[in-house]
């Protein structure tokens, strides 16, 4: 019996299986290859110290690193490409090595050094789902990590800070997903009809860039220009995740999203009304409550009234 395969993983959102594109390259290659993965999902119980994830654990091995994860599934014959010719290997190590150059700077830049998204989206998703204190403190260092792996990247001469290569980036990236379109064409995967390593690298980078909602959507809105690759990410969503970890489909879960949205709009515009309405009241003038008029009798009237009040 083969030694079970479990995977340390960021969880999803946004109707995908996990938000983090290194998880997801990972997820996407176990599914194509027929790895049967054991999805540990990071959540506020992580007691980790470290957001070195994904994490491939065995019996006897310990595995990080997409890479490394997916040479090891091979070895233990989960093969998603053994049906590619020696040329299509080759290609398939040169769009890999494409990818991490000109597309990977872009979306960790997009996630992680955008201010807009960092703050608003990145920053309160990933400290939700770690333990208190180190929410405090990890996405502020992953973020840290995510400005040197694009300088170690990119920030070659003449550029040397961030600002300074952040234009380049984002041309390199769109000129990545516009070859990127042209290749698959109007393929279902870039190989043919069997998904395979590329398609599992190309699903996890473009993802999250394609379903997260950010603020700041520069690269999403060019891919979401570039319909065949809208199409290819929806595809193996619905093929191969159909059922995301919660048990709702990514359709599905995009509405729930979008109807919480709306009840907590509603519930804010009703507490703010309610808020208003409380001031309204507290700043209207108090006038002491009003006190019926006495009528007063005349001697007659009173004496007949005691006369009445005595008759049986």
């Amino acid at each position: 019996m083969a030694a079970p395969l479990e995977l340390s993983c960021w969880g999803g959102g946004w109707g995908l299986p996990s938000v983090h594109s290194e998880s997801l390259v990972v997820m996407a290659y176990a599914k194509f290859s027929g790895a049967p993965l054991k999805v540990n999902v990071i959540d506020n119980t992580w007691r980790g110290s470290r957001g070195d994830v994904p994490i491939l654990t065995t019996e006897d091995n310990i595995v990080s690193q997409p890479a490394k994860i997916l040479s090891f599934l091979r070895k233990q014959k989960y093969n998603a490409d053994y049906e590619l010719s020696a040329k299509q290997g080759a290609d398939t190590l040169a769009y890999i090595a494409l990818l991490e150059e000109k597309l990977l700077p872009a979306v960790l830049h997009t996630f992680w050094v955008e201010s807009d998204n960092y703050f608003t989206v990145t920053k309160p998703w990933f400290a939700s789902r770690i333990p208190f204190p180190l929410s405090l403190i990890l996405p502020g260092r992953m973020s840290k990590g995510a400005r040197n792996r694009i300088l170690v990247t990119r920030g070659q001469p003449p550029f040397y800070h961030l600002r300074e290569v952040e234009a380049q980036i984002y041309r390199d990236a769109k000129e990545c997903l516009n070859l990127l379109s042209n290749r698959l064409g109007t393929s279902q995967f870039f190989f043919g009809d069997t998904p395979s390593t590329l398609d599992a690298y190309v699903f996890g980078f473009l993802a999250p860039l394609y379903k997260v909602r950010f603020p700041k959507v520069q690269l999403q809105e060019h891919l979401k220009q570039l319909s065949n690759l809208c199409r290819f990410c929806d595809d193996i969503l619905n093929s191969y995740f159909r059922l995301s970890l919660g048990g709702t489909s990514p359709a599905g879960q995009e509405t729930v999203d979008a109807n919480l949205q709306k009840l907590t709009q509603l519930v804010n515009k009703e507490s703010n009304l309610i808020e208003k309405m409380d001031d309204n009241l507290r700043q209207s003038p108090q006038l002491p409550p009003r006190k019926l008029p006495t009528l007063k009798l005349t001697p007659a009237e009173e004496e007949n009234n005691s006369l009445q009040r005595l008759s049986p």
